[in-house]
């Protein structure tokens, strides 16, 4: 058998070394409008901007109220997997890249809002929505903040369910998650998670008949009436109570997580992570 040659020698030693490294470079070249994103939404003063820097930097910093959109990328926590990587090894080089997402945070004020809207029509890489609320503001069902929130709530989850009834396609749209993140739970004065949840399904509710009787007034006839109420009716058609799971029927799962930001005792979000792997 020959002895091998000194350029076989080199030439193996080379493909030893780069092919690892061509490897790597495949893995983690993905663009920012490959890795998976999470549209993070509220209203003003909920506590979207100071998630945000929570979830890239480890801390909340001092914020500002938004006004314009920004996107950052950020990476799950060591004990939180992916749910597309439950099946992987902790060696596999794919391992680290499942645990990467963009979180593209929108402006609050109600004249900024047609971002978050923007979002959910055009992006194709959005793989769930975090409605952030403050979850003392809610306390008092006679705030006109909660009237607020309720009624953005609303239209966010009017545009998710239109994916289903204004698509052309016969194939339904693919699940959209979305979290309700109750912030602010280390305050006194905060309603737990049950309770946001029942609040914001009450406020809703309220939104609908008050859109219905906008219509009634509004003098269309009657075939026209119906037709405008299918069209933007969230959840079930009838006078009876909203509730988060009638949009199951479109395609779009809401869940409720209390969790805080800020806090004496520091932040606690451990439920919103473990959220955002189960989605990716």
């Amino acid at each position: 058998m020959p002895e091998p040659t000194p350029i076989l020698i080199v030439v193996s030693v080379l493909l030893v070394i780069t092919i690892p490294l061509l490897l790597h470079l495949v893995i983690y070249s993905a663009t920012s409008d490959t890795l998976p994103t999470i549209l993070l939404i509220g209203p003003n003063g909920a506590g979207k901007t100071a998630l945000v820097t929570l979830l890239e930097r480890g801390r909340p910093t001092a914020t500002r109220t938004s006004q314009t959109p920004h996107t950052v990328e950020v990476s799950l926590p060591v004990k939180t997997p992916a749910a597309s990587s439950r099946f992987r090894s902790p060696n596999d080089p794919t391992w680290e890249v499942t645990k990467r997402l963009l979180i593209r945070d929108t402006p609050g004020h109600g004249k900024l809002r047609h971002y978050a809207i923007d979002t959910i029509s055009e992006s194709q890489s959005l793989h769930g929505i975090i409605f952030v609320v403050d979850a003392a503001d809610l306390s008092s069902q006679t705030n006109e903040g909660t009237r607020q929130t309720a009624q953005y709530l609303h239209d966010v989850l009017l545009q998710l369910q239109k994916r289903a009834t204004d698509s052309k396609s016969s194939k339904a749209p693919k699940w959209m998650p979305v979290l309700i993140a109750a912030n602010k739970l280390d305050l006194f004065t905060a309603l737990p998670a049950p309770l946001v949840k029942s609040t914001l399904e009450s406020e809703i509710t309220q939104v609908r008949k008050a859109l219905s009787a906008g219509l009634l007034g509004s003098g269309v006839g009657a075939k026209d009436l119906d037709d405008a109420q299918e069209q933007d009716w969230l959840g079930e058609v009838g006078d009876g109570t909203f509730e988060f799971s009638q949009l199951e029927e479109f395609n779009v799962q809401v869940k409720v997580l209390g969790g805080n930001v800020t806090g004496v005792d520091g932040s606690d979000i451990r439920q919103w992570w473990d959220w955002i792997g189960s989605v990716l």
